[in-house]
């Protein structure tokens, strides 16, 4: 977005943007930047707070006049979230003892994803086939885990990469579905590798998947940095 920006002005629009990472605009010095110190991924501040994310938006189109550039400034308040911290939220009771816990953790939200898709209308679990192929994926992640070679299960370096991102997509989404709050940034991510079994899989398919020498697409998207076993 930098970069954007100094290609922008040099064409003689004048820009300004909002960061979350105060280290990299300061190296970066892009024109005008409204520092947030909110959590990642809640550019704006407080969800379903449209007077607060006015006063964000506010206060960064207020930095557009200035020419005293590089400018960054700080916005007027800090939001400290539990942002780490595993979201309270129960699991369905398995169902099926025939399959392997995560497939069967997998299968039993599928109504709290349902639930969460038909009150949002939308879902992020698009990359390979939608949520009926969930539980085949997270099979995948088993099979790996069990000594299948990474090359031999049936997908390409990245599709094992993208099958991580919709497996953590449909969890996170079943569990909003399961709590009544809004919860805090990156507090369902945590419940998904710290609480449920198949986030303990994909951290374990992702060190089998590392130690195997497998391309970086395919074990780096698997468990975020901020979610890496201590």
């Amino acid at each position: 977005m930098s970069a954007l920006a100094q290609t922008f002005e040099a064409a003689g629009l004048a820009t300004v943007g909002i960061s979350s990472v105060r280290g990299q605009v300061e190296r970066a010095r892009p024109p005008r930047m409204l520092h947030c110190e909110f959590p990642l991924g809640r550019p704006l501040g407080r969800p379903h707070d449209p007077v607060f994310q006015h006063r964000v938006l506010a206060a960064a189109f207020e930095l557009l006049p200035r020419t005293d550039v590089p400018v960054l400034v700080d916005f007027e308040e800090t939001i400290i979230d539990a942002a780490d911290e595993p979201l309270a939220c129960t699991l369905p009771p398995r169902y099926d003892p025939t399959l392997h816990p995560a497939v069967d953790e997998a299968l039993g939200l599928r109504p709290a994803y349902e639930r969460h898709r038909a009150a949002t209308g939308t879902t992020n679990v698009l990359r390979l086939g939608g949520p009926d192929r969930i539980a085949d994926l997270v099979g995948v992640f088993v099979r790996i885990v069990d000594g299948t070679p990474w090359d031999e299960v049936g997908l390409e370096p990245a599709q094992i990469g993208q099958a991580a991102l919709d497996i953590r997509a449909y969890y996170e989404e079943a569990a909003l579905a399961l709590v009544n709050h809004v919860p805090a940034a990156r507090q369902a991510e945590s419940w998904f590798y710290r609480v449920t079994v198949t986030g303990e899989l994909l951290c374990t398919a992702q060190r089998v998947l590392r130690d195997a020498d497998a391309p970086r697409q395919a074990w780096f998207p698997v468990v975020p940095t901020g979610q890496q076993p201590s």
